[in-house]
């Protein structure tokens, strides 16, 4: 009998999915232990689901219909439910099928697919998210194309095929709609997928920050502990909907328990009695949100009682897994295995908690001792400790939080979930993270930079030197440097900073000011001193200063504001810097100075404006604007009349999108752009709504914040137009394709590290993408040298080519512009006495190419981040100085211009001292030809071109290394999946 544990059963087709409503399911391949859940699922279904599956009445499955539906070869026949407990909610299946219709095997490519969905859970996108699944198992089968009939009254399926994104076509026939689609994935369908995907990861982390109900689950009869601070803390929030704690050992049968004042009961089943069958019918359970501190080996009995009461996330404060040790991560594994089996999902373990400030809300179901005030920057972070660190900082300088999550052990919930629910998010202007580890860089970095295109995104990473995962933390590793890791982030547009005190400095400028629109800096202060530190700081982040202007020590807050004002008018102006000594530090003053400076700030709003203060505490409290409850300058939902501006979900913004700092209310929003200063869209006027001007005790952290700002802003303009991939009709991908079976079928057998190709077959398949090797040929000796050379023609180079000499001119391996035989067997000859033998040198002759710049283009695959793309300029100095700069592939002709720019050292490109400016256009090229190259060929898993002289006109690649293996699977590209580690 075929089971699970038969070994022709693909495992790997096992999925947890997050649905359209942010609830969770499990699909899987059926079994033949699955008859009686089919029965069971099939009598739970209505007449007229039956009726539009079957094109008939048909009341039950016979016996011969159980066999047939849960038997299956996984090749020809396949079957998958969506499961939620131990309950089928939904299947589809695939019969292959010939040209004439009937049941047949590969190589015939064509089947036929049907779904059915319990009407209790249609609309919540089981349906389209089946139909993902059943397609990426019929590509891995061979079948290329599914046949579906539906009846024409079944619009809901046929609303399914037609959404999905597929190329299709369409006939009436015999009373049926008769559909066909290509299975091949495009970028209609990619951007299908991405957009549930982004509805439901949203919705579902909505589902936790927005609960109606909420009951903390362990709750101690004594005062301290746990549960019994969250109890306290959501009680003392002013939590909008209903509290409840629950105690397990409550005296049975007590009415009116409470504990901190809000009603105890001793489970959740206590609950819903309490509240009646109603409210639960109504809301699906009793309680929305469980926070749940008991000891660990008490967790699942709380989580199977959540699940079997309709609770719909968790927040698990409990500490004891993956942070133990081995057992305490089996025991997490265990933990996100039978949440996601309910439907729910998880926060933490080991959690610090959540908080969520609107208005309609107010929780805060965390270990915070305060809640912050409501603001519109969204918190992140993997650490309690740090989180806590990050809340009281931004409640210190005065800033609020639209939204905060501590993930702890993030064995469910992560950073890119939060991103998705930012990015629509219309409370969230800036959003802040705190991460340790990337569990899946590709789809961040992805996230990421669609969420820069419209909020700015600041990241501080931990651990990033250490190489070691943080405990608790049980995710997939990336062997990229940290370097490499910034500039990949710094392409999606996210603002890296080092710190956590950094990331607080960029947030509050960024959430209190509208974006710099060029570098050019005001200072203006007094204290003369104070003024050339910050000129100084801004030269050294690459901001243009004016010299500062010195108000004397003497000025009063009219001083400081009519300076102010004339330097915000200022048109050659982009942004001002104030700073302040304690000469006017008295608190009366200080709370003059700071209207003052609200006052010409709100007159002239489309510039930003920051605050340097020494030893002004009273200063940095009182610029504030003293109405909480918004960032300055916007309304409570990021538009002008508070309704919600996000792009629509799932949909990048576009021209036509408006993003949530697209419209100002009052002034221009924190975040955004600034508008020209002949823009009537600045707002200059008294009428425009105070903001909140950010201060720092330091001028480098002022500027360091404003010259991130003023990055972002320019990545920002950029990102408008990303690019293109170029078309280049030389091309041979089948021939490449080609190729690569053929060497990958001779080397069966090397492990999943792959093998370096021979230099011929290297040569061979980069000239399939238009990349010419310059040709090597060998010299054994000193004949075979003078032969090599006659063949090649004069002038020629004499090289090493052993692995210890590669690429070292300054150890000597290299003779170059040998004119003669005379002179190549003297090179030879001094070659072979430095440095050994022939047969350990291998050395090689090459014919001489135009003189030029030494560069070197590298592509590797991370597991975790996929394709990247490297270029640097050659050279132990540079390597030193890590002077590499990196993108992710696909690259576009913008990021392969900016590649070749980003590194330190690339003036030598571009007529340094006189030089003559090499061909960067052909260089583009090559990285754009190679970008191709591995995107199209995942077997391509490491090319190294090196050296790449670049010369006036055109270039030359002297050695190729390429390494191949078979490609791991692209789990960006496949169904939607939640991450399972």
């Amino acid at each position: 009998m075929q089971t699970s544990s038969d070994a022709s059963y693909p495992a790997h087709w096992e999925a947890d999915v997050v649905l359209r409503d942010g609830g969770t399911a499990r699909i899987r391949p059926i079994t033949t232990e699955d008859a009686g859940r089919l029965v069971s699922f099939y009598e739970q279904v209505s007449d007229e689901s039956k009726y539009y599956r079957f094109f008939a009445p048909y009341p039950r499955l016979s016996d011969r219909d159980v066999h047939r539906f849960t038997h299956h070869d996984y090749v020809d026949r396949v079957g998958l439910a969506a499961t939620v407990g131990d309950d089928f909610i939904g299947t589809v299946r695939f019969d292959r099928t010939g040209p004439d219709g009937r049941p047949a095997s590969a190589p015939a490519d064509e089947a036929e697919v049907a779904f059915l969905v319990q009407d209790a859970h249609q609309g919540r996108g089981v349906a389209s998210t089946l139909l993902e699944h059943i397609g990426a198992v019929a590509r891995e089968r061979g079948i290329r194309r599914f046949r579906a009939e539906v009846l024409p009254a079944n619009s809901k399926m046929i609303k399914v095929f037609t959404d999905a994104g597929y190329q299709q076509k369409r006939s009436f026939e015999d009373g049926a709609v008769h559909l066909t689609l290509d299975l091949e994935p495009t970028a209609q369908t990619l951007a299908v997928q991405r957009a549930r995907e982004q509805r439901a990861e949203a919705r579902s982390v909505q589902r936790l920050l927005a609960p109606r109900s909420v009951a903390v689950i362990g709750v101690s009869r004594r005062p301290g502990g746990v549960g019994r601070t969250a109890l306290r803390n959501l009680r003392d929030s002013g939590f909008t909907g209903a509290l409840y704690a629950v105690n397990a050992a409550l005296d049975a049968g007590a009415p009116g328990a409470e504990l901190e004042g809000v009603p105890a009961y001793r489970s959740l089943a206590e609950i819903a009695g309490a509240t009646g069958a109603a409210h639960t019918a109504e809301h699906g359970g009793p309680v929305d949100l469980a926070v749940v501190a008991v000891p660990a080996e008490r967790v699942p009995e709380v989580v199977a009682d959540c699940g079997e009461h309709g609770v719909q996330g968790l927040v698990v404060l409990s500490a004891g897994y993956a942070e133990s040790g081995p057992q305490g991560l089996e025991r997490q594994r265990e933990l996100v295995r039978q949440v996601r089996s309910y439907g729910m999902r998880l926060v933490g373990p080991n959690a610090f908690g959540v908080i969520n400030t609107a208005p309609g809300t107010h929780l805060n179901a965390s270990l915070a001792p305060d809640s912050p005030e409501p603001g519109r920057i969204g918190l992140f972070a993997q650490s309690g400790a740090i989180g806590i660190a990050l809340l009281a900082g931004l409640v210190r300088r005065g800033a609020g939080v639209s939204s905060f999550i501590s993930a702890g052990n993030r064995a469910d919930l992560s950073g890119n979930d939060i991103l998705q629910y930012w990015y629509e998010d219309p409370a969230t202007d800036v959003a802040l993270l705190y991460l340790e580890t990337l569990g899946n860089p590709r789809k961040f970095t992805r996230l990421a930079r669609r969420t820069a295109a419209v909020k700015p995104v600041v990241v501080a990473r931990g651990g990033r030197h250490s190489g070691v995962t943080p405990a608790g933390h049980a995710v997939p590793g990336t062997r990229l440097p940290d370097a490499t890791v910034a500039d990949l982030l710094r392409q999606a547009g996210v603002i890296r900073v080092g710190t956590v005190t950094e990331l607080v400095d960029v947030g509050l400028l960024l959430a209190g000011q509208p974006l710099p629109a060029g570098p050019r800096v005001a200072i203006l202060g007094n204290s003369e001193s104070l003024g050339l530190l910050t000129y100084d700081a801004c030269l050294a982040e690459g901001l243009r200063p004016y010299p500062a202007v010195d108000l004397t020590t003497a000025a009063t807050p009219r001083d400081f504001e009519d300076a102010l004002g004339r330097a915000l008018r200022d048109h050659d102006t982009d942004a001002v810097v104030v700073t302040a000594i304690p000469a006017v530090g008295e608190p009366t003053l200080a709370e003059e100075l700071a209207l003052a400076l609200r006052t010409a700030a709100a007159a002239s709003p489309g510039k930003p404006v920051a605050v340097v203060h020494v030893e002004l505490g009273d200063l940095a409290e009182a610029l504030p604007p003293k109405a909480a409850g918004t960032a300055a300058g916007t309304s409570p939902a990021g538009t002008a009349d508070g309704a919600p501006g996000g792009p629509a979900a799932g949909a990048p913004a576009g021209p036509g999108d408006r993003a949530p700092h697209d419209v100002p209310a009052g002034g221009p929003v924190p975040g955004a752009p600034a508008a020209s200063p002949e823009d009537p869209a600045a707002g200059d006027g008294p009428s425009a709504a105070p903001r909140a001007i950010p201060a720092y005790p330091a001028a480098e952290r002022a500027v360091r914040a404003l010259a991130e700002a003023w990055r972002y802003a320019r990545w920002r303009r950029a990102a408008a137009d990303a690019g293109q991939v170029p078309e280049y009709d030389d091309i041979d991908t089948a021939g490449a394709a080609a190729q690569l079976e053929a060497l990958l079928a001779d080397t069966a057998g090397t492990g999943p590290a792959g093998t370096t190709l021979a230099d011929d077959d290297a040569r061979a398949l980069l000239a399939r993408y238009g990349i010419e090797v310059v040709p090597t040929l060998p010299a054994p000796t000193a004949d075979a040298a003078a032969r090599a050379a006659a063949r090649l023609g004069y002038p020629v180079a004499l090289k090493t080519t052993a692995r210890h000499l590669r690429h070292r001119a300054d150890l000597g391996g290299v003779r170059l512009e040998l004119m003669t035989e005379e002179e190549l067997r003297r090179a030879y000859g001094e070659l072979t006495d430095l440095l050994g033998k022939p047969a350990e040198l291998l050395p090689v002759v090459q014919a001489m190419v135009p003189r030029g710049v030494d560069t070197v283009v590298r592509s590797v695959i991370d597991p975790a981040a996929g394709a990247v793309l490297s270029f640097g300029l050659a050279g132990v100095a540079s390597e030193l100085l890590g002077d590499t700069a990196h993108r992710l592939v696909p690259a576009t002709d913008r990021d392969a211009a900016a590649l070749i720019r980003s590194i330190r050292t690339a003036p030598l490109l571009f007529g340094w001292r006189g030089s003559a400016p090499v061909d960067t256009p052909a260089l583009e090229e090559l990285l754009l030809r190679l970008s191709r190259l591995v995107d199209e060929h995942p077997e391509v898993v490491g090319v190294s071109l090196e050296p790449v002289v670049v010369a006036t006109e055109g270039l030359s690649v002297l050695s190729a290394q390429v390494r191949i293996a078979r490609p791991p699977a692209r789990t960006d590209l496949g169904p939607r999946t939640l991450p399972s580690y």
